[in-house]
């Protein structure tokens, strides 16, 4: 068998994957859980690369992240890893962190700062807007330069928040109205002028999908997140069916002090099956932040905010990202899939920039309720898929009082893996 009849097979095996996940989601009821193969499947697996984290856009980080002129940090979509950079005219750009030399790594660190992306293997070198400056002396006489820039991502900004798409046309479903408004909501926060205080990476054993179910419900939280419960109401918002008249009454006495200073809150969703949502919601009375006792994580409060009980503005991004915006620090997550079985978690905190480390804040402080969150939901995720892998595991039901962010979430990617595959 030659390599072409191999090709073949290849191509005709990945054709065979994706007609079985288009009758997959086609049959699906929709307050039920998938198939185990959509969960644990390496063919089904590579499809959600190609047809969702290869084509839709994506959230990778914060612009305060790379607030100079040469600061870049990198981020790998599967097997593609990308380059966000700050250009000297202030843009964010995105390319293929690929040289079109022989194709190597350009920057090989996770962060950095350069005056040009200079290739480690053979010194091609490029500036900060992609272009092509040097490749040796040894070229032929017909090369030129300009055909060989780096390959550009599709790249957005918006209230502080980068998004990047991998795709030749980027998708909109939305997506231009919902970065309008999440500029309006994050003004508020000036991100421009906060500054990473911590980080950190954890790597789950479950499909991404299980874990953004479990993000997407709180009908676990009782069971499992004690330091999380300190300060987060579990309502999903006012339409939340298990909202009583005592939170309600809670809502509506934040809402007017909210009012009061300018503050938007009203739930925002966008996309024709809900994709991004906005919603400002209070915290437990008596609370300010989501630290272990709810007093505040740092002595500077952030932007233009006066009121230290300012509830969390909750933000969703699918199909990577969920955050939590609050009067003196926000948190940011991004959620990217490795393997059929194994996803990235990263988690991020960010205080106002001229807060001091040991004086304003106190990184652990910080951290705690989310890393002890983390945990507990990584715990969860990899017991989950241990048991979706089971030949006893069906599909079971969703609640759709407790689990219809599940229910939305999973109706969002059903939808659009069948509109990109039927492209």
């Amino acid at each position: 068998m030659n390599q072409h009849d191999l090709l073949n097979i290849r191509h005709a095996n990945l054709a065979d994957a994706k007609s079985a996940m288009s009758d997959l989601l086609a049959s699906r009821p929709s307050h039920y859980s998938l198939e185990a193969q959509l969960y644990n499947d390496p063919h089904m697996f590579r499809i959600d690369m190609e047809e969702i984290f290869q084509k839709e856009w994506l959230f990778v980080g914060m612009t305060s992240e790379i607030p100079k002129k040469g600061d870049y940090f990198t981020v790998e979509i599967g097997q593609n890893p990308v380059l966000i950079v700050r250009d000297a005219q202030g843009n964010v750009n995105a390319f293929h962190n690929t040289c079109r030399h022989r194709g190597s790594v350009i920057c090989t660190e996770h962060r950095g700062k350069v005056a040009n992306l200079v290739c480690p293997y053979h010194q091609w070198t490029y500036d900060l807007k992609g272009n092509l400056l040097f490749a040796g002396t040894e070229m032929n006489k017909d090369f030129q330069l300009k055909e060989h820039g780096l390959k550009s991502a599709h790249c957005k900004t918006a209230g502080g928040f980068i998004f990047i798409c991998l795709a030749e046309q980027a998708p909109d479903d939305g997506f231009e109205d919902y970065l309008a408004t999440l500029e309006s909501y994050m003004e508020p926060y000036d991100v421009e002028n906060t500054k990473l205080a911590v980080e950190s990476t954890m790597y789950e054993k479950a499909n991404w999908k299980l874990v953004l179910e479990n993000n997407r419900e709180c009908y676990h939280c009782s069971a499992s997140h004690p330091e999380l419960l300190n300060t987060l109401l579990e309502w999903d918002d006012t339409e939340d069916p298990r909202a009583s008249q005592e939170f309600l009454d809670h809502y509506a006495e934040q809402s007017a002090q909210w009012d009061a200073e300018g503050i938007p809150h009203k739930h925002q969703s966008f996309g024709e099956v809900q994709r991004n949502r906005i919603v400002r919601m209070p915290l437990k009375k008596g609370t300010q932040v989501m630290t272990i006792d709810g007093s505040a994580a740092s002595n500077k409060l952030l932007g233009r905010i006066k009121n230290r009980s300012l509830g969390s503005m909750r933000i969703l991004h699918l199909p990577n990202s969920w955050n939590h915006m609050q009067s003196d620090h926000f948190i940011v997550f991004r959620v990217l899939p490795i393997s059929a079985q194994e996803t990235l978690v990263t988690t991020k905190w960010f205080v106002h920039k001229d807060a001091v480390e040991g004086v304003d804040y106190d990184p652990e402080n910080l951290r705690k309720v989310w890393d002890a969150t983390n945990e507990q939901d990584k715990v969860l995720g990899e017991r989950n898929q241990m048991g979706i892998n089971s030949i006893g595991y069906q599909p079971g039901p969703y609640s759709e009082t407790y689990e219809f962010g599940v229910i939305n979430f999973l109706n969002w990617y059903a939808h659009t893996m069948q509109k990109n595959l039927s492209a």
